[in-house]
């Protein structure tokens, strides 16, 4: 049985540095593709996304972080419920076991 493909996600930021890294002088699509370990293929969607939607290109689709600090906040007084649980069932257990 074969694990699914995981893909990689690159921020907005280090795709626009590729392409003006790109459009350094001496520099071709393939020696920066080479350098940041994509394929020419996306990089060249990427060039092309930003080129028609220009500041608006790779708006993302993740957790903003409001959202993602909520989440965790939530996770966080689970655990803690959690945590304060076990320890007075195991006090509770020690007390009575003698």
């Amino acid at each position: 049985m074969t694990k699914p493909k995981r893909y990689k996600h690159f921020s907005s930021e280090f795709k626009q540095e590729a392409i003006l890294r790109a459009g350094e002088e001496g520099m071709t699509d393939k020696a920066v593709c080479d350098e940041i370990g994509v394929s020419t293929r996306r990089f060249r969607r990427w060039r092309d996304e930003l080129a028609l939607l220009g500041k608006d290109a790779f708006p993302g689709t993740g957790f903003t972080h409001d959202q993602e600090m909520a989440a965790l906040k939530r996770e966080l007084a689970q655990v803690k419920k959690e945590r304060d649980f076990l320890k007075e069932a195991a006090a509770y257990f020690a007390k009575h076991s003698k």
